[in-house]
């Protein structure tokens, strides 16, 4: 059979040499009868599986960027060593999956040339520490991090429709190689094999619609309200966490909620403070050398105040937007110390927004007195006590009775039997389903799920429904005035159809062109 059109023999030998590591012409190739044996269709076929392990772990690797600043702090608390890895994942994927994507497409014109597919043992070596890797890399995500695998989950709902299109399209191209070699092999069996299993494949995609659920499919007049905005810690891309500076930034952002964590000094008073120790959000290191590595509980207010709780955020620069900080913003961010809670009551007081807090460590022995410290700063500050949203479980019914007004916030699901209605809930985002927060919002109690970073998974919960989300990117959510994409149902079965049919055409062409 001759060889295809287009396909001239210098090209061939320079595809060839690439692949296979070696200058070899075609025709000194057809002089030895080099072909390819079923050892190369296997490095083939493992090569085109590596090649889409690594696809789907760059997949992952999109997803879990949501979370990943939790990742940075749980590395720090562990080495002390800040680097954002969130770099070191993307590059690491982006080399992987330029590789096999490299080797694959070599294959493949290899095979529209009608070339032996000898690749090399140098490249054999690197597939497979390839494939290691990524398993590696995935194996590690299901022990340290198993909730992303429910990221994953929920990420279909936003990627669904463009995944099936992109896969339709993939597999659709592969028909020209697939076409290739049928006509080009004599083994009759194979050709049958591989025929019914592209077939197979192609009628699970062509049908796989039938299975996509998307709460963004729907009329535009069925989306519910935008959710409301909840600062994490503030607004920690353009501030230090729980600082002063960083509950205005959130006010700025049209946030209303200020979402941050209270601990007490050891002379009794509450300040804002997410870790344990100071080491991460402070200098404490510098300034207290031999206490750095106790709890911040342990420090009394006056040494607290010695601390500069801002300089880290330039140094460390937890969040790529540190860098497009103003000159006034930067000058702001040294000057910012721990707030004390009373501070930040008198500050979400006068901007007229809510504030939400957990009261650490738990665990504490004296964590009632906490419970009362805390309670006796709110009741003195003025703020109104529906303003006030208290997460903290323990001593619950204390609170109750001393402060009526405050909004009890659970962290929990509702219970079957519950004696008292839940009016408000806080949990991560993967603990509820569309289908959850829809019968949350018919039984009027607010929903808030944290922590919510991207653009994709903020369309998602909105179209759900879910009353409000906790956000470390509170500027860039404010910014949305729309999910990402919403489709109703009738579009999405028109797309549906005409990517289908589009499809069969381009692979029908495909092997009658080639025949």
């Amino acid at each position: 059979m001759a060889d295809p059109p287009g396909c001239c023999h210098p090209c061939a030998t320079c595809v060839l040499c690439l692949y296979s590591c070696q200058w070899i012409t075609t025709k000194k190739e057809k002089r030895k009868g080099l072909r390819t044996t079923k050892c190369d269709y296997s490095w083939f076929l493992f090569l085109f599986c590596v090649f889409l392990f690594t696809l789907v772990w760059l997949y992952f690797a999109i997803i879990i960027l949501n979370d990943f600043h939790n990742f940075n702090e749980f590395i720090f608390k562990q080495r002390k060593l800040w680097l954002d890895w969130s770099l070191v994942l993307l590059i690491a994927t982006a080399v992987l999956i330029t590789y096999s994507a490299m080797l694959l497409v070599l294959a493949l014109c290899l095979q529209l040339c009608g070339q032996p597919l000898k690749l090399h043992w140098l490249h054999k070596t690197l597939l497979i520490l390839t494939a290691l890797v990524v398993a590696a890399a995935f194996t590690g995500l299901g022990i340290k991090w198993a909730e992303e695998w429910r990221s994953a989950h929920i990420s279909l709902q936003a990627t669904g429709p463009f995944l099936h299109i992109g896969i339709v399209g993939g597999m659709t191209l592969l028909a020209w190689p697939l076409a290739s070699f049928i006509y080009r092999t004599r083994n009759t069996g194979l050709k049958v094999f591989l025929l019914l299993v592209y077939c197979t494949v192609m009628i699970a995609l062509y049908l796989s619609p039938l299975g996509i659920t998307s709460p963004c499919i729907m009329e535009e007049n069925e989306l519910p309200p935008k959710p409301a905005l909840v600062g994490h810690r503030g607004a920690p891309m353009l501030a230090p966490e729980n600082t002063l500076m960083s509950l205005h930034k959130a006010v700025d952002c049209d946030v209303q909620v200020f979402e941050t964590d209270v601990m007490v000094s050891a002379d009794g008073v509450p300040f804002l403070m997410h870790d344990e120790e100071l080491t991460r959000t402070t200098n404490v290191e510098a300034v207290f050398p031999e206490r750095a590595a106790l709890n911040s509980t342990t420090f009394n207010w006056t040494d607290l105040q010695q601390l500069d709780a801002g300089s880290w955020f330039l140094e460390r620069r937890p969040f790529p937007t540190v860098q497009s900080l103003s000159a006034g913003d930067r000058y702001q961010v040294t000057k910012q110390r721990i707030p004390s809670l009373e501070q930040a009551l008198e500050a979400a007081k006068q901007s007229n927004i809510s504030i939400m807090f957990d009261l650490r460590p738990e665990n504490h022995s004296d964590y009632q007195s906490f419970v009362n410290a805390t309670l006796e700063v709110i009741l003195q500050s003025g703020i109104p006590p529906q303003q006030v949203l208290w997460l903290p479980d323990g001593f619950r019914e204390q609170v109750k009775e001393q402060a009526p007004g405050v909004q009890q916030v659970y962290g929990r699901k509702r219970l079957q039997n519950e004696k008292e209605p839940l009016l408000h809930v806080n949990l991560p985002y993967q603990d509820m389903s569309s289908e959850e927060i829809r019968q949350y919002r018919q039984d009027n109690i607010s929903v808030n799920l944290y922590v919510v970073n991207q653009p994709w998974l903020f369309s998602v919960l909105w179209c759900s429904g879910v009353s409000s989300v906790t956000t470390n990117a509170c500027q860039v959510l404010k910014e949305m005035k729309h999910p990402i994409w919403l489709l109703p149902s009738s579009t999405y079965l028109v797309v549906w159809i005409v990517v289908d049919c589009a499809s069969f055409l381009a692979i029908l062409w495909a092997f009658v062109l080639l025949k």
